[in-house]
């Protein structure tokens, strides 16, 4: 562009001095050429958005060519032993869950879980602790079916998961995870997004037992308040409650808390964790979780360790032996603090 402005103007200035050309019409000219230019420009830009649209569609296209989830087998037998359609087994779950010797790695070279091997019974809490790493997290990825075990097998009720169809698997299953995803949408949408057709009163009813009805009457529009792309205008604490609500609103008979309250505040994790305590209530409840004194009020803690289970029991009994759970826990509480809970902990039980 610049170039060009100074050969037109040394061309021309010659001829204007001359009279063959005027001052007006040189003035026209590099008007008309600064015209040409911008066409230009976008033409050296053709390649640039070419090699975008064709970024783009390879992940469009790469989404499209992924294969579908794996479904049920038929033939799956209901709570009264006879063969019935696939979806008439839901009413029979009950949410005992068992792992059988299951071992699974996201790389062969690399197992992640080990002949693990672990009974759940129906309307236990259930809390998987241990490093970073160790496979909590794989655990319940499989009990979703998100990825198959490389050998061993999963069972609920006593039926093998990979008999139940899976939406109607996934449908008996509450996740709440760390990273909440809400939509840019009002309350009662995001609410009513894992159950479209409930109605007003059913999504009250389970904001109500997340703990959640109350902070949402007090916004100007009720469950009619926008909450912003991803939630931004609500806390983490809010926004946890909604999934809560969310996962409730299905009445899942196993639910799965993926480190709800890591990244809370004081006040917030404790309405949280009032409102695990209420929803546990007749269900399955697995919970992961790195801070561990939300989870002590858990029926059975569960220690994994490079993808096997190193240690079972309640928290009192499991912080009275030395290994890895009391370690962990000293880690995150002084001695005194650790005492104190657990002395608090015996009293909450033996007045139950």
């Amino acid at each position: 562009m610049l170039a060009g402005t100074i050969i037109v103007i040394l061309v021309a200035t010659p001829w204007v001095v001359s009279g063959f050309f005027t001052v007006g019409a040189l003035v026209a000219y590099l008007g008309y050429l600064n015209k040409l230019y911008g066409p230009a420009k976008e033409l050296t830009k053709v390649n640039f958005y070419m090699q975008k649209i064709l970024a783009a569609a390879d992940r469009v296209f790469e989404v499209m060519r992924e294969p579908q989830e794996a479904e049920g087998k038929p033939g799956i037998q209901s709570g009264h032993g006879a063969s019935e359609p696939n979806e008439r087994i839901l009413p029979q779950l009950v949410g005992a869950v068992r792992f059988e010797r299951v071992s699974f790695g996201y790389d062969e070279d690399w197992p992640v879980l080990k002949e693990f091997s672990l009974e759940v019974e129906r309307g236990e809490v259930v809390a998987l602790v241990g490093h970073s790493g160790g496979g909590k997290t794989t655990v319940v990825n499989l009990l979703l079916r998100f990825y198959q075990p490389s050998s061993g097998r999963i069972l609920i009720d006593g039926v093998p998961i990979d008999r139940i169809p899976l939406k109607a698997l996934r449908r008996q299953i509450g996740l709440v995870q760390q990273e909440t995803f809400l939509f840019s949408g009002t309350i009662a949408d995001n609410i009513a997004y894992a159950k479209p057709e409930a109605s007003y009163e059913q999504i009250v009813d389970a904001a109500r037992a997340a703990y959640a009805h109350d902070f949402i009457m007090q916004l100007p529009q009720g469950y009619e308040s926008l909450v912003g792309e991803r939630g931004v205008k609500l806390s983490g604490g809010q926004r946890q409650r909604i999934a809560i609500a969310r996962a409730l609103l299905r009445d899942p008979r196993i639910l799965i808390f993926d480190e709800a309250t890591s990244h809370l505040d004081c006040e917030s994790e404790q309405l949280v964790q009032q409102a695990l305590e209420r929803v546990a209530q007749g269900r399955t409840v697995f919970i992961i979780a790195h801070r561990l004194s939300t989870i002590s009020h858990a029926d059975k803690i569960v220690v994994i360790e490079d993808g096997g289970i190193v240690q079972v029991g309640r928290h009192e009994e499991l912080l009275a032996c030395d290994g890895i759970y009391r370690r962990l826990y000293g880690r995150q509480s002084s001695p005194f603090d650790a005492m104190e809970h657990a002395e608090s902990n015996r009293a909450i039980s033996k007045g139950r």
